[in-house]
């Protein structure tokens, strides 16, 4: 009788091999047999689009691999490209980091940071400039996040959330609440590393759950803040310094109130941004165009075309999982991550059972794709937004 460990190899390596093109990278073309959650439609390759009579033109010229327009109030998509293609999110995946661990902690408490908690960005990582034994109220930490996109601020978080492998396990599960089966999350802070992608149809499903806490759509809409400097020697007095929000549309786009952009010279540009125009709150994800400025160009072209549309096309798909409610109040403190279990997108944490293992199979898949990228572009040293 062959040995069961080693069969559970092949069969697991047979099946998930057949899945790695799932996870495609910049610069190929979508792959085959993308999800369907949300609607058929959304799994097919290329441009969905259903207008009736009197719809405007989808906008010419976009670039983005992979972008959607949706109602954040129906959840309709009104049209999509590749929404489900599986690419590097950078700093949007903040927006997943914020909807899970926001309703955790006290936005009122004040945490005196460690050394230890800096440690670990990527090289090249947006920072708002957070210094060990300073005291930091977890309010200004978030303006950080929002505006700055600063991973020193995410990891001391995550540190006063219990960890940075509970925050990761928490988001993966979130993900999974939230239906967001695209998401692989190896960072809390969406910096590239072998493994981290999400999608276009994710990256929305988080904006419009996350939009649903006020303290969300407060941080995701301020332009500028006053974020806690060092402390005078001459005066013993703490000094502060101006941040403004890296959204290069907030405040240029009619009713655009965030949410979150991304970028990385590996990754390329990503961006989710929602506006409200007439009543009506939609909802566009951008992943990586032919450059940051176009970002934001498409999307706000996708807006405008957005807005126009609405009621005069059939809706392509429907955003899933936007009712779930995060799963602690700022009362309940952390708790221990449940081990994970068959159907996690992303983590190894379960036992040794055949679903574990072809998760493990799947990561090492993935992880040579991205390394055969990664040679392309490895003497670029990326930089989140």
């Amino acid at each position: 009788m062959p040995n069961v460990r080693q069969s559970t190899y092949r069969l697991a390596a047979v099946a998930l091999a057949a899945l790695c093109c799932t996870a495609a990278l910049p610069g190929q073309e979508p792959p085959p047999g993308m999800s369907t959650v949300g609607g058929e439609l959304l799994g097919r390759t290329g441009v969905q689009v259903a207008p009736r009579d009197g719809a405007p033109a989808l906008p010419g010229g976009l670039t983005g691999q992979s972008w959607l327009v949706a109602d954040a109030g129906s959840g309709e998509v009104l049209a999509a490209n590749n929404p489900h293609w599986r690419l590097p999110p950078a700093s949007t995946l903040k927006m997943l980091f914020a909807d899970t661990v926001l309703p955790r902690l006290d936005r009122n408490a004040v945490h005196r940071v460690t050394n230890a908690e800096l440690l670990g960005s990527g090289h090249g990582s947006s920072l708002v400039g957070i210094k060990e034994d300073l005291d930091y109220r977890v309010d200004d930490l978030w303006r950080g996040v929002f505006l700055s996109s600063g991973n020193d601020a995410v990891r001391v978080l995550a540190h006063m959330n219990g960890g940075i492998e509970l925050t990761v396990s928490q988001m993966r599960a979130r993900a999974r609440e939230l239906q967001a089966l695209d998401t692989s999350v190896v960072t809390p802070d969406g910096y590239d590393v072998d493994g981290q992608l999400s999608s276009a149809y994710d990256l929305t499903l988080f904006a419009r759950a996350g939009l649903r806490n006020p303290d969300f759509r407060a941080y995701c809409s301020t332009r500028d803040a006053q974020f806690p400097g060092a402390v005078d020697k001459a005066t013993g007095q703490r000094g502060s310094f101006g941040i403004a929000n890296t959204d290069r549309l907030l405040g240029k786009y009619p009713g655009l109130f965030g949410v979150k952009n991304g970028y990385t010279t590996n990754a390329g540009a990503t961006f989710t941004g929602a506006a409200e125009r007439g009543g009506r709150t939609l909802l566009v994800t951008v992943m990586h165009p032919a450059s940051l400025p176009k970002v934001y160009e498409e999307t706000a072209a996708l807006l405008d075309w957005g807005f126009a549309a609405a009621g005069k096309v059939t809706p392509v798909g429907q955003l899933v999982g936007g009712d779930a409610p995060a799963a602690a109040g700022p009362d309940q403190p952390p708790q221990a991550a449940p081990v994970e279990r068959a159907g996690a997108p992303a983590g190894t944490d379960g036992g040794p059972g055949w679903p574990t293992l072809g998760l493990v199979v799947l990561a090492a898949l993935a992880g040579a794709g991205w390394w055969r990228y990664r040679r392309v572009s490895a003497a670029r040293a990326g930089r989140p937004g």
